[in-house]
């Protein structure tokens, strides 16, 4: 067998569909963590839009805690798609151009260029939650509202995007073991002190099954971790959402 085909697994994994998600990339490979992360970003993406409608502009204290949480889910989304754009779209374009697959090639191209326009809204919008908590005003408020409505549109739609193409693109090409050394070297790009936030931040509003098949694939003890980080992580939430 030549070098660079690999078997495939071609039995199917019965796959999550959370709210929000625009598509369901059935395949042999489970995509439990994937979509537990869109699902997590769809929902801080909700939570920032009805806070910054909703905050009191006299709050200086809640505009300074969504700053403060507008970094960090920028920090998450961040070594998210740096994980991605090292370790599985090299992978999938080397797929599809052995294959000739031109569509597949440009999906790969649009997501690295959705990835770009991200980091640059995510930039705009710590900006203006800068300026909102520097100075709390209607204007610096009407500004944020532009901003965070210019990332979540772009969230959005690149999630919608992946979900429709890029997933299934993974499901058809990769093997097993391909797929395997993927998921193994993602964890290798969140740095460990984010875990106390990490963990119980995706796992928040998941859907009972959501939560207990992520589980499944995390080493023994998070599920007890979950539970002893989960009170702090709801206090800082409750800090920044408080209006939302």
């Amino acid at each position: 067998m030549p070098e660079h085909i690999e078997s495939r697994t071609t039995s199917p994994r019965r796959q999550l569909t959370l709210p929000g998600q625009a598509h369901t990339a059935e395949g042999p490979h489970d995509q439990t963590g994937m979509y537990v992360m869109h699902h997590a970003l769809r929902r801080d993406v909700a939570r920032f839009v009805a806070a910054v409608q909703n905050t009191p502009i006299s709050e200086h204290a809640v505009w300074t805690a969504l700053l403060a949480r507008w970094l960090v889910l920028s920090d998450v989304l961040h070594h998210h798609h740096s994980a991605e754009d090292a370790e599985l779209w090299p992978l999938l374009q080397r797929h599809a151009e052995r294959a000739g697959a031109q569509e597949d090639l440009t999906t790969l191209a649009d997501m690295e260029a959705e990835h770009e326009r991200l980091d640059a809204a995510l930039t705009a919008g710590h900006a203006a939650f800068s300026a909102m908590s520097d100075h709390p005003c209607t204007d610096h408020r009407n500004a944020l509202e532009i901003r965070l409505s210019a990332a979540r549109e772009a969230l959005l739609e690149h999630l919608a995007h992946e979900e429709t193409q890029a997933l299934p693109m993974l499901q058809r090409t990769l093997s097993e073991k391909e797929n395997q050394a993927f998921e193994k070297a993602v964890g290798k790009h969140y740095p460990l002190k984010m875990v106390p936030f990490l963990l119980p931040w995706v796992m928040d509003e998941v859907p009972d099954e959501a939560r207990e098949r992520l589980l499944e694939t995390t080493p023994p003890g998070y599920a007890l971790l979950l539970r002893l980080l989960r009170g702090r992580f709801e206090r800082g939430e409750r800090r920044a959402f408080r209006y939302a």
